[in-house]
């Protein structure tokens, strides 16, 4: 395999942030995101006490969401839920920029609201990584001017999607493309080598998880993450058993030898 078990299940932030996702199945998703060795859960911000006792003693980060999913709440709101969410147990913040805000360019904003959301935080030793929400953005200037802002305001990562942010078509119905492959490459080379890209919505399968990694994402968010990572375990044993046979092959032939 191009990238070892480890390697990509650190990618992975299982996401459990479904409305309709129950106190049970939260608690059996946090139990899963043990036994497969992801990153982190990113949970919903009532249960992040659940998810710190869950994963207590793990590897797995509790991750939880700040003005999630559409990003209008005041800033002393969003800094609440931060510490709040740190007090519960949380070492990772996915927080959401004023989205109307930014579509109004009022970038300075924009920076306060991240900065102050950074700033505590990482008072409390908490990453942030900066939901910029792609499908709403109307064109790469504005989704660049928003990476530098990222950085700036010092945050740890920028990340494409909620995987909520629902666009409606022209024929009225709506859709989300998620995490591109333009705006990654876009995201990846706008910012510096001291910021890490996320990537959510839309990462479905093993090879777009992988294709992920290739454009330089390090955090892919996901809900499929059993079937991700159940995927790269048999394809990974397909691998070592027709190596296997290869070397077994090779090895009959040459003792088989023979000559004229």
């Amino acid at each position: 395999m191009k990238y070892t078990y480890e390697e990509i299940a650190g990618m992975i932030d299982h996401s459990l942030l479904h409305p309709t996702m129950t106190d049970k199945e939260m608690e059996r998703e946090c139990k899963l995101a043990t036994r497969y060795k992801v990153a982190s859960v990113c949970i919903k911000p009532y249960a992040v006490k659940m998810a710190a006792r869950i994963l207590k003693g793990t590897s797995v980060a509790v991750g939880a969401v700040v003005g999630f999913p559409h990003g209008g709440n005041m800033t002393k709101v969003k800094v609440f839920e931060t510490e709040q969410a740190c007090e519960d147990g949380a070492t990772e913040i996915d927080m959401v920029i004023n989205i109307g805000k930014a579509l109004s360019g009022d970038w300075d904003y924009v920076k306060k609201d991240i900065r102050a959301v950074v700033r505590t935080a990482h008072k409390r030793g908490s990453i942030v990584k900066v939901i910029i929400e792609n499908d709403f953005m109307p064109n790469d200037r504005i989704k660049k001017k928003l990476c530098r802002i990222c950085e700036t305001a010092k945050a740890d990562y920028v990340k494409t999607s909620t995987g909520y942010g629902f666009v409606k078509g022209k024929d009225g119905r709506y859709g989300y493309e998620g995490a591109t492959e333009n705006d990654l490459q876009l995201m990846r080379k706008t910012c510096s080598s001291k910021i890490n890209i996320k990537a959510a919505g839309g990462v479905r399968d093993l090879d777009a998880l992988m294709h992920c990694r290739d454009l330089g994402v390090r955090r892919v968010g996901a809900s499929a993450t059993k079937t991700l990572l159940d995927d790269y375990k048999a394809r990974a044993r397909a691998e070592k058993n027709s190596t296997k046979a290869l070397r077994k092959s090779v090895k009959e032939t040459k003792l088989g030898g023979g000559g004229y």
